[in-house]
């Protein structure tokens, strides 16, 4: 409305097209479309607005404002960008650009700029791992909702990753884990940045980390060093964070289903026809396409014996040479009878 005025005063001023299109950065079109109304009659505030109706400074309305409610749902539910705009095109025919949906987000939901350094790996040389909460899933043994977690590894070169759904984040299903992704991968990176959780980290230090002994077995059996990343510094593994917000937000956000098993299944479609395929915002390339043709070739190669996935845990050993386990009794060598208690590590195959 104060733009309408602004060029109702021009226009009694004496001042030319051009001179108005340029102070209000109008089209000159737009502007001589008031000075012909005002010609033909009074030009009234009320006759302005009817002239351009909803929008009077003559600015490009955004192809996106039709599919508003839909837009705001969506995001409600912590879907992004790019998948608003794949949803819009797939579910309601939408057939403008994904910059549109991208500034028409923005405005919805400014945000201010964060600062980072982009820290560059070579081929084959990092992955990234990570937990991520998702939500209830259906377990299907039981038949009821459990909270869940997406593990997922991402590539630091390529991008591609390795994303699956799982109810625990015990040392087991973290070492099975890792085991598919690299069988996934075919092969094993140099090293793995791992977040402080306690399946692989027990003691958060920057110097001197105290790795759960079973992870440090199977890194050594992997071929892979371990680097625990530093503590409450989530920006220095950014690429698997970006990776668990895509599988939150694109992957899972405003679906469902029926079971974890349904959503571990659409998952891995995703990862290779979404994720590994769409046009990556730092690397400008496909994830997949990049992870075949530069990184794939690079990798260690996997062991010939698997890793047996163990659980390893600290133990008193009592006077009577016996370690207590969920409630069951194991027997364990011992030099001399008496000694001091003193922490024994127990191993068994899961």
């Amino acid at each position: 409305m104060h733009a309408i005025t602004d060029i109702l005063k021009r226009l009694e001023r004496g001042q030319s097209d051009r001179a108005i299109a340029r102070d209000l950065h109008l089209s000159r079109l737009t502007v001589r479309k008031y000075r012909e109304q005002a010609a033909a009659g009074p030009l009234t505030q009320a006759a302005a607005t009817s002239l351009k109706g909803s929008n009077p400074t003559g600015t490009k309305m955004s192809t996106v404002l039709a599919y508003q409610a839909i837009v705001e749902q969506l995001l409600a539910h912590g879907v992004q960008a790019t998948t608003i705009y794949d949803r819009l095109c797939e579910d309601h025919g939408y057939s403008g650009s994904y910059g549109s949906v991208l500034r028409f987000v923005q405005k919805l939901r400014p945000m201010l700029p964060k600062a980072t350094v982009r820290v560059h790996t070579q081929p084959g040389e990092e992955a990234q791992v990570d937990f991520a909460n998702v939500g209830p899933y259906v377990d299907p043994n039981s038949g009821f909702a459990r909270p869940a977690y997406a593990f997922v590894m991402t590539l630091s070169f390529s991008r591609h990753q390795y994303a699956e759904l799982v109810f625990d984040q015990k040392v087991p299903t973290w070492l099975a884990l890792h085991r598919r992704a690299f069988n996934s991968f075919s092969g094993v990176v140099e090293r793995v940045v791992v977040d402080n959780l306690k399946a692989a980290v027990l003691k958060a230090s920057l110097h001197d980390p105290v790795l759960g002994e079973a992870y440090k077995r199977f890194a050594r059996h992997y071929g892979f060093i371990v680097s625990p990343n530093r503590p409450r510094t989530p920006e220095h593994k950014g690429k698997v964070e970006a990776g668990c917000k895509f599988v939150q937000r694109s992957a899972l956000a405003g679906r469902e289903f029926s079971d974890i098993r349904e959503a571990n299944r659409w998952l891995a479609t995703w990862v290779r026809e979404r994720a590994g395929t769409r046009d990556h915002g730092t690397t400008h390339q496909a994830p997949l396409a990049m992870f075949e043709v530069q990184e794939r070739a690079t990798l260690q190669p996997l062991p010939v014996v698997d890793f047996e996935v163990t659980e390893v845990r600290l133990a008193t050993l009592h006077r009577y040479c016996h370690v207590v386990l969920d409630g069951s009794y194991y027997s364990a060598p011992f030099q001399h009878v008496g000694q001091r208690l003193e922490a024994y590590i127990f191993e068994r195959v899961v």
